[in-house]
């Protein structure tokens, strides 16, 4: 039995070429998207442009905020590093970054891990330990205060009855540093809460092929858990890096209190260049601290995102 075309299948009717709008319409359209923006673009230049570019003007003059800026050229920026305090209040935010960012980094992905597990009162569990996150950060460094109080915390009353050392923390050069480290992890809510949001996204499937490979826990975790989420660890590490180099509530809060910190071990960056605008009112020298550490921000941020390229996965990209 000889076999018969089949007929061909009508094709589709030209789809009618786009009308050209009258150049009244045009512009009538031009004028409403640009009505849309213009809160946002008023915004922008108001809060954001002037004050930046303003911030650059004003870092290469003398200037108090009352008379007219007068020009110095790059004294202010000269003046810097023959400054101690800036040199130290730089270090010292640095120390902070490079201890608080990788273990606040390790222990919300370790806590995210743990209340991603199906046990029992997990929704509770999560709850508790959201909680010190939605604090409000003058009342969380009150209560860390009180509860690290040399003479009369709880912390040094459990390390006294097990007859261990107990440090003087924010009165202690050595451990006052370390003190503000163990206040930034005590907020590890919101970034625990991101990572659990991208942990629900791997699939399921791919932790039981691998368990069908006979990969363990340890194996599954560093090829499948850490590359599948790495795109949230590059956004809560930027978030974080932010905070650290900008670290300022806490510290002014605690430097206020009776509890104090010894001489400068806890003079952050911001502090200093707050102290010397609104204290000292020389603004034109807290503007050149200022765009120094949008420099120096600037060019973390630039390396962080380069080397992103290597450890960061994304799922719909070309490889």
């Amino acid at each position: 039995m000889q076999a018969t075309d089949s007929p061909p299948l009508p094709s589709a009717p030209p789809l009618p070429r786009a009308q050209r709008l009258s150049p009244s319409v045009h512009r009538r359209h031009t004028r409403a998207g640009l009505l849309f923006v213009s809160p946002w673009v008023i915004g922008f230049l108001c809060f954001f442009a002037y004050p930046f570019f303003a911030t650059i003007y004003y870092s290469f003059t003398d200037f108090n905020g009352v008379g007219a800026a007068k020009f110095i050229g790059f004294t202010n920026y000269v003046n810097l590093f023959h400054d101690p305090l800036f040199r130290t209040s730089l270090f010292n935010t640095f120390y902070y970054t490079a201890c608080e960012l990788p273990l606040s980094t390790i222990a919300a992905l370790g806590l995210a891990l743990l209340l991603n597990m199906k046990v029992k009162g997990r929704a509770i569990y999560r709850t508790i330990f959201y909680i010190p996150s939605i604090v409000p950060l003058v009342a969380s460094c009150m209560i860390f205060v009180w509860i690290f109080n040399p003479v009369s915390g709880i912390v040094n009353d459990l390390l006294t009855s097990a007859h261990l050392p107990a440090p003087n923390w924010f009165f202690s050069i050595a451990w006052s540093k370390p003190s503000f480290i163990l206040l930034g992890l005590w907020g590890l809510g919101q970034p625990m809460v991101i990572y659990l949001a991208g942990l629900q996204g791997v699939p399921r499937e791919m932790y039981e092929v691998a368990a069908l490979d006979g990969a363990g826990p340890w194996r599954r975790l560093r090829y499948i858990t850490i590359p599948m989420i790495s795109p949230v660890i590059l956004f809560n590490v930027v978030l974080q890096l932010v905070l650290c180099i900008s670290y300022f509530t806490q510290a002014q809060v605690i430097e206020n209190s009776d509890i104090g910190g010894p001489g400068t071990s806890t003079w952050f960056y911001v502090q200093y260049l707050y102290e010397q605008a609104f204290q000292f009112l020389k603004l034109g020298y807290s503007s050149a601290m200022a765009f120094f550490l949008f420099v120096v921000s600037g060019i973390i941020m630039v390396l962080l995102f380069r080397s992103s390229s290597r450890w960061v996965y994304y799922a719909n990209e070309p490889r």
